[in-house]
């Protein structure tokens, strides 16, 4: 929606729950979400125990074969309204920047306001929300079916099993729950990159020498890097249930080196390769900036030569005199021109997500090299033994 001519007001929050979140006081300032994952994630988890502890089963609940149901709930529902938020805040400031850079000038700007205004219109609706429940609603049913045919059986099924009530609220609350939002999430994630396609496609006054390599796009790397708490969830959950599964003897660690690669895999093509639509565009930029520097290059090495070479014209004091550095600033321009990168995404970037997904999967490791034997070894290697 546009708000005047030189703003852009996107924003990918919205919907059912975020005005339920509002009315409930549990959104801030109609953006800081995190409230409200807080709820969601940490409320479930408090009825879930004390129903465990009602049943007797203080011993079950809180054991290792189960460390799944309490990273969806406690880390990873929490982690999606912190991705949120931040992401929200930094994509508004990057639309904001096009149109403040003049990076959408005046050709792109009618077609980014546009794009705005249907984007906003469509995440409003209640249309995301309830397709995003009843996939939820499916995907349980699915995975009931599973269960029942013996196929799914889990460790953690067989330790709520004990408590009926618990599991209850667990399996046909809690985890569908967590679905929702999961999949909620990739509708904001649809969002994100129909917003970017069609950027790529719009008349962008992109400026090949820009001290950003990129045109002037630079800043959507910082916005993809708010996706690092959704990585990090993602990894918590892939890390949570392979525990799951080498606790009760399913699966063995040397599986977890694949379910990394995967995860990473994943991460990749979820937050780092959507800035590379702009690759196109970007190279056709640095080919015309390569063509117009090399022009004017020339055109000035020849003034320069025949001015200070061969001594034609006035002749004026060498030493003070500006234009060597004019000379050096050119040569600077024409190299930033030639080492434009074809997409917003740099070491930092990929450093950001690769951490958030390879970081929960380290304690993984304890199972073959337990905390005391790591630390004894630590121990002696620092004494020279």
């Amino acid at each position: 929606m546009t708000s005047n001519s030189n703003t852009v007001e996107f924003t990918l929050l919205g919907g059912p729950l975020h005005r339920l979140g509002a009315r409930l006081g549990l959104v801030r300032d109609d953006r800081n979400t995190v409230p409200l994952g807080l709820a969601l994630g940490w409320v479930p988890w408090l009825v879930l125990v004390l129903l465990a502890l009602a049943e007797g089963g203080a011993t079950k609940i809180f054991t290792l074969p189960v460390v799944g149901v309490h990273a969806r709930l406690l880390l990873a529902v929490p982690l999606l309204f912190v991705a949120e938020a931040a992401l929200d805040a930094k994509s508004r400031e990057f639309v904001k920047l096009l149109v403040r850079s003049g990076v959408a000038g005046q050709r792109a700007l009618p077609k980014l306001e546009a794009a705005a205004g249907r984007l906003q219109r469509s995440k409003d609706s209640w249309l995301p929300d309830a397709t995003s429940l009843l996939a939820a609603a499916a995907l349980s049913l699915l995975w009931a079916r599973i269960r029942l045919s013996g196929q799914g059986a889990h460790e953690a099924s067989q330790e709520l099993a004990v408590m009926p009530l618990a599991a209850g609220w667990y399996w046909f609350v809690c985890l569908p729950l967590f679905r929702f939002l999961m999949v909620r999430w990739g509708w904001r994630l649809a969002c994100w990159w129909v917003l970017l396609r069609r950027l790529s496609r719009m008349d962008l006054e992109l400026a090949p020498a820009h001290p950003d390599g990129v045109g002037g796009l630079g800043y959507l790397e910082i916005v993809h890097t708010r996706f690092a708490p959704l990585a990090l969830a993602i990894s918590l959950i892939v890390s949570a249930t392979f525990a799951e599964d080498i606790a009760s003897g399913r699966n063995s660690l040397s599986a977890v080196y694949s379910a990394l690669f995967v995860t990473l895999l994943i991460d990749f093509l979820l937050f780092v390769a959507p800035p590379c639509v702009f690759a196109f565009k970007l190279r056709a930029c640095q080919e015309k900036g390569l063509r117009d520097y090399t022009e004017l290059s020339s055109r000035y090495v020849g003034a320069f030569e025949r001015k200070w070479i061969r001594n034609e014209g006035p002749q004026e004091p060498l030493l003070g005199t500006p234009d060597l550095q004019s000379l050096a600033d050119l040569a600077n321009s024409v190299t930033v021109v030639r080492k434009m990168r074809l997409a917003p995404v740099s070491a930092r970037l990929l450093a950001v997500i690769g951490t958030a997904a390879v970081a929960p999967m380290l304690p993984l490791l304890l199972f073959d090299y337990p905390l005391a034997k790591l630390a004894q070894m630590l121990l002696r290697k620092l004494a020279g033994m």
